[in-house]
């Protein structure tokens, strides 16, 4: 096996012939990789985020970002890059889309969080027609708009290889929504796809109504993400119609909406039936007491596939979230509740206490921790969750331990989700 370059000389090296000054935290992170055993036997990801708390960080900027994309030309061992919460602008993205179209080995890139626009997004978008090796694309927060979704649209007529996009948080309109949900009829490689927080000025959900009709005829999409879309009832109920017809979606996000407990009789009727769906997020909704005893009903009588549920903030009381816990005695399937954010009552605290002291609901599969003061029981929160650490890493780095990000051990699509 070839050795691979040394790429913090070949990064000090560039720097001067580009007459670039250096950028420590990069010569940083280049310095672990020569230095990994990984490097040679698997690939290795070079992880240079902006928000890097562990050691001084300086944030990449476009300059830095020519430097290295010459140096990681010629690395064929790094087969991820994490980028995010830097300073990169459409002028930085031209050298990392030049890289992408001549690059074969990259299967991850995370941007998230940068200052890249519409015509970054493009430039990003037409780099990956012709890339065939990238699965993962992380473009979270980085404000492309409905110009740069259409882009995205476009690219993922063609590309092939694609498996996961992330464009939560783009300030996408209705129009690119539209096309996405179009594209995704055909397209059969993409797995996973997160359309969270788009800009909505409409209240007749066109869009969800779009994406229902998209999962009666996709048969790949694995994990989608809806959160803050506006769905409502008629929403809801286009998306539960759709999934009857749909056997491969195993993760739903419907965080955010504005799902009341009449809604949630679709769901429960459709959990009924359902074979597939493995993560239900219903995370700040308002489903209250009835929603819950929905809920509880099709998982105690009859569901036997959902792997975990999030009802987070979501105005239950105790009857409700005693239900839940009841379900949980005779569905042995259902591994994962996180239910913070409700309102407890001591009935409440004492069910969910009892399924953890006797080991039928794991500490770490759960957001709740009981305790008890002067002989009653209490509920305290505790750090887990289906994605807690989508936006941030905690200040010790990467968190190996799946209860703090559970849904990527129950249904993880690709490499670095």
């Amino acid at each position: 096996m070839s050795v691979p370059p040394a790429l913090r000389q070949q990064y000090l090296q560039t720097c001067q012939n580009l007459s670039q000054p250096e950028n420590h935290f990069v010569a940083h992170v280049l310095q672990e990789a020569d230095e990994s055993d990984n490097i040679q036997r698997t690939g290795i990801t070079l992880k240079i985020a902006g928000n890097n708390r562990l050691v001084p960080v300086q944030r990449v900027t476009d300059e830095d970002v020519q430097v290295l994309a010459s140096v990681l030309s010629s690395a064929v061992f790094v087969t991820g890059l994490d980028l995010r919460y830097n300073m990169l602008t459409d002028a930085g993205v031209k050298h990392m889309a030049t890289f992408l179209q001549e690059n074969s080995t990259l299967r991850y890139l995370n941007l998230m969080f940068n200052d890249i626009g519409a015509s970054g997004a493009e430039l990003i978008a037409g780099a990956l027609h012709s890339n065939g090796t990238l699965l993962h694309l992380r473009m979270t927060g980085n404000k492309i708009g409905n110009k740069g979704g259409l882009h995205f649209a476009s690219m993922l007529q063609v590309n092939c290889t694609l498996e996961k996009l992330d464009l939560g948080d783009c300030d996408l309109g209705t129009q690119c929504l539209i096309a996405i949900a179009a594209v995704l009829t055909k397209n059969k490689a993409i797995k996973a796809i997160n359309l969270n927080r788009p800009l909505l000025y409409s209240q007749e959900e066109e869009t969800t109504v779009r994406v229902a009709l998209t999962l009666k005829i996709n048969s790949s999409l694995v994990e989608l993400h809806l959160c803050k879309h506006e769905i409502k009832s008629f929403g809801i109920e286009r998306l539960c119609e759709a999934l009857y017809e749909n056997c491969s979606l195993r993760y739903l996000d419907l965080s955010c909406n504005k799902i009341t407990r009449d809604d949630v009789k679709f769901l429960g009727e459709l959990l009924k039936q359902n074979q597939t769906l493995e993560i239900l997020d219903l995370n700040s909704n308002r489903i209250e007491d009835d929603g819950a005893f929905y809920l509880s009903e099709a998982l105690t009588l009859y569901n036997r596939t959902l792997k975990a549920l999030s009802v987070v903030s979501n105005n239950i009381s105790g009857k409700g979230l005693v239900a839940l816990s009841e379900s949980m005695k005779i569905n042995m399937e259902l591994s994962y509740i996180y239910i913070w954010g409700n309102n407890f009552d001591e009935a409440a605290c004492m069910a969910f206490s009892a399924l953890i002291q006797a080991g039928r609901l794991k500490p770490n599969c759960t957001d709740v921790e009981p305790y008890e003061v002067d002989g009653h029981v209490y509920l305290a929160e505790l750090s887990h969750g289906l994605k807690k650490h989508y936006y941030w890493t905690p200040s010790y780095g990467e968190v190996e331990n799946t209860a703090a990000n559970s849904s990527l051990a129950i249904a993880a699509v690709s490499e670095n989700l």
